[in-house]
């Protein structure tokens, strides 16, 4: 089913389950709906299954926000109690849309007890209380947390009651958008398909580095154990000789949110850098220029203390602090918790690596122990040319059993519903559903990522624009505008690009360095013709900064 398709069925409040493998764009189809939903008005829960998951959302976890918590039953007494607080009341009582996002590490118990909350809230016993729920994840990703003695069956929700209720719409994403028609997409859906046979198992074999950890210098690395990753991470970080620094999160709040946060958001509570570190930025902020899987090397600090990174493209980023919160449905912040938003990324758990896209990375499949690590590990990449392998036993390309089974259903049911279905008619729907649900529907102007990511650059790099035209020098313009230089110099040599007669007179530089500068530009063969500057810093030997390059660019 294409992400048009799926969300016409979304937007007609239906109850929808939406699938997909790695890269098919369940999030992106789901931040589509959330954007819809609030430019019309309809109060809508984001909430995941995990913490991880939904500070990937912006939302909460479904345990908080149901005020179920961890229990795996709930009393008439319990729910009486969570009924006598107000803001329970107000946002059981407002909200007409739920998503749950990860829903295959959600246990089948949870999910009907989340039922149970909302029909006793709701004081109607139709499914979800008569809301619409929008169910999203894999199965094919790690699954719930559960006893020992527990089987798949006793676990995975879609053997809930309240799974069978609901009855939802089967909306399978089939379109790749992560990897392309390549033997890494091949690979996963052999596994997804039950069948890896000769010739991809021998493309895996061909991948294994007998090697050990020390001897690897791809990153990041990602290992299904914990220990694995601090060892890694530790003795890299101390064989490096400069000083280290430390980085502690502020925060403030309710303090069982903040531990909430603290305990799921992927940036440590305290994290201890030094220069020359591998690290990956773990959240998204496009007018930065870093995003969730960003990687690059601590290269200093920065007067003010903060870590001045070299993204793997040869940009330079000030990582100073982002916030994590935890919301209500009216935008009021319950809990906040500040930290630079980097991790060690010598070495990333798999668990850790969920949500991720990386370029590259260094995976060890040896002492995989769960059916479906290894298809999460792999499914990160965009293809195998970025992919080193210390090892592969054969629990990696295993997915569990009854997953498998029902991903087959999911993959017929979902065939009909595509078929049952055509957009234009699915659109006669919209409306009602959002004068169902006390909308509007007249939509308030809702900006796409894409446009908000665009809207970013171009707003980030005409405000420089505009100061370097009203005779301020590069120098002058990072501190008015609370940056470092070298993200200034970034912002100006893409203003050179976008605006070539811009005029640069108040950039100095050597000539000596122009004239060099010059000459490499000259003499390396760019791929695509774009001129970058890392062929340029090694082919001067390393010996002018980027920043002078950078410079020097700015003046040819």
């Amino acid at each position: 089913m294409t992400q048009d398709k799926a969300l016409a069925i979304l937007k007609s409040g239906r109850n929808v389950f939406l699938t997909g493998s790695a890269g098919t764009g369940k999030t992106y189809t789901l931040n589509k709906y959330i954007e819809y939903l609030k430019a019309h008005k309809i109060p809508v829960a984001v909430t995941a299954s995990t913490g991880i998951a939904a500070t990937h959302m912006n939302g909460m976890t479904i345990h908080a926000w149901s005020g179920i918590g961890i229990r795996d039953f709930i009393t008439l007494s319990h729910l009486q109690n969570l009924k006598q607080k107000k803001f329970m009341r107000n946002k059981m009582d407002d909200v007409k849309v739920l998503i749950i996002d990860e829903i295959s590490m959600l246990h089948k118990k949870q999910l009907d007890l989340v039922n149970e909350v909302l029909q006793y809230f709701k004081d109607n016993n139709l499914p979800f209380g008569g809301i619409q729920v929008v169910f999203s994840g894999d199965f094919f990703q790690l699954p719930p947390i559960g006893s020992e003695w527990e089987t798949s069956r006793e676990k995975f929700c879609f053997m809930s009651d309240a799974w069978v209720q609901a009855s939802p719409k089967v909306c399978y994403l089939t379109e790749q958008h992560r990897q392309s028609n390549n033997s890494l997409n091949q690979l996963l859906n052999e596994i997804r398909n039950g069948e890896v046979g000769p010739d991809t198992y021998d493309l895996v074999n061909e991948k294994v580095q007998e090697t050990m950890y020390s001897d690897v210098d791809r990153f990041p690395q990602l290992y299904t154990h914990n220990a694995d990753v601090d060892r890694i991470n530790e003795h890299k970080l101390k064989s490096l000789e400069s000083l280290p620094k430390k980085f502690k999160a502020s925060s403030r709040g309710n303090k069982t949110l903040i531990e909430t946060l603290k305990n799921n958001m992927l940036a440590s509570e305290e994290i201890h850098l030094k220069e020359g570190a591998e690290v990956m930025f773990v959240r998204n902020n496009f007018e930065k220029g870093y995003s969730n899987g960003t990687l690059g090397v601590v290269k200093e600090f920065t007067e003010d203390g903060f870590p001045l990174i070299e993204t793997r493209t040869g940009d330079w980023i000030e990582a100073t602090p982002e916030d994590w919160k935890i919301e209500n449905e009216e935008g009021k912040t319950l809990a906040v918790v500040s930290q630079i938003p980097l991790r060690l990324a010598w070495a990333i758990t798999i668990h850790k690596s969920q949500g991720m896209t990386l370029d590259e990375a260094c995976i060890d499949l040896r002492k995989t122990f769960e059916k479906g690590q290894g298809y999460v590990a792999l499914s990160r990449l965009k293809s195998m040319d970025g992919l080193t392998l210390l090892g592969v036993n054969d629990v990696a390309m295993q997915l569990d059993d009854l997953a498998f089974r029902a991903n087959q259903r999911f993959l017929e049911l979902s065939d009909n519903v595509d078929d049952e279905y055509e957009i234009e008619d699915l659109k006669l729907e919209f409306n009602p559903f959002i004068v169902k649900c006390g909308g509007s529907i007249k939509a308030e102007k809702s900006l796409t990522k894409t446009e908000k990511k665009e809207k970013g650059k171009k707003s980030t790099i005409i405000i420089t624009k505009e100061l370097l035209e009203s005779g301020l020098s590069p120098k002058e313009i990072a501190k008015e505008r609370d940056l470092v230089e070298a993200t200034i110099y970034g912002h100006l040599n893409k203003i050179k690009e976008q605006f070539p007669d811009t005029d640069f007179s108040s950039v100095t530089c050597d000539e000596e360095i122009i004239q060099k500068v010059k000459k490499a530009v000259d003499s390396i063969n760019f791929e695509d013709d774009i001129v970058r500057l890392k062929p340029i810093y090694d082919y001067l030997g390393e010996e002018i900064s980027f920043e002078n390059i950078r410079k020097a660019l700015l003046l040819i």
